[in-house]
């Protein structure tokens, strides 16, 4: 659906943020100012479904443009968080399925006839996240300190002469020790994953859908936590404060820490689009 310019002239393109069920008139988007603050964000309705959408110059969305915006931390936040803003102030009225970022057709008439082409799978997108929101749950493994290398750490030099003999037997004792350990670490993996795959079904029974996303392999710096579990669901409204009573329930039941953030827009729950 995203269509790319190839030119580099001044003429335009409509960028679409989302399609949402809202009768024309009854979207307020003043204040929003969208990717481009040249025009004004608007809704361009195609049969029972408006899209919320922006003229922009079709120069700015160039392939080689945009390539050199993903390659700029700092730019492409900015156009993400400003899709974003105009997603979630539609979405806090109606439900909505956002589009993905710098999704753009050259021309209004071209932008309608490709939206309503793809009007049955916006229907059913619809249908499935209204009164719904998207939550997100991470579970975290214990973190446990290396005993043996701090004390290793802490015990005073000694020199050569004064080190002792090995006691007979001390090499199989060292290997028995480094077995139990890594035994250890084993059983607290698996424990871990045990709890973080009863925290996803007992939310899931809870939630009209869900996600297991791939953990995240480290956080900020400083932050040794080992993430078990990285999902997402999309829960009905008026079942939120059952979603926090059941995430403290788990965390008292398992001992494991557990983040829950949201509500968000379901953006994992609107399919491809």
């Amino acid at each position: 659906m995203r269509e790319r310019s190839g030119e580099t002239s001044d003429t335009n393109a409509i960028y679409v943020y989302a399609v949402c069920r809202a009768a024309e008139g009854e979207l307020s988007l003043g204040g929003l100012h969208g990717v481009s603050g040249d025009e004004p964000v608007r809704s361009l309705c195609f049969g029972s479904l408006t899209a919320v959408v922006q003229t922009v110059r079709a120069a700015d969305f160039t392939d080689e443009v945009w390539q050199a915006r993903l390659a700029d931390e700092t730019e492409l936040e900015r156009y993400a968080r400003a899709h974003h803003e105009v997603v979630s102030a539609v979405a806090a009225r109606f439900p909505t399925v956002p589009l993905p970022l710098a999704t753009l057709y050259h021309g209004e008439e071209r932008a309608g006839l490709a939206l309503a082409k793809e009007s049955a799978r916006f229907r059913t997108a619809l249908k499935r996240i209204a009164h719904h929101a998207e939550w997100g749950v991470k579970v975290y493994a214990p973190v446990t300190g290396n005993e043996s290398h701090r004390a290793t750490q802490e015990r005073p030099a000694v020199t050569p002469a004064e080190r002792p003999r090995p006691a007979p037997g001390a090499g199989l004792a060292y290997l028995e020790r480094k077995r139990n350990l890594q035994s250890q670490r084993e059983q607290r993996q698996a424990d871990s994953l045990r709890v973080a795959d009863a925290v996803d079904a007992d939310v899931s029974r809870m939630a009209a859908a869900s996600r297991r996303l791939r953990p995240h392999a480290g956080g900020a710096a400083g932050d040794k936590r080992v993430q078990v579990l990285n999902a997402t669901y999309l829960v009905a409204e008026h079942r939120a404060a059952e979603l926090a009573l059941l995430a403290a329930s788990l965390r008292e039941r398992t001992g494991a820490e557990i983040e829950v953030s949201g509500p968000w827009v379901p953006y994992s729950f609107v399919g491809e689009v």
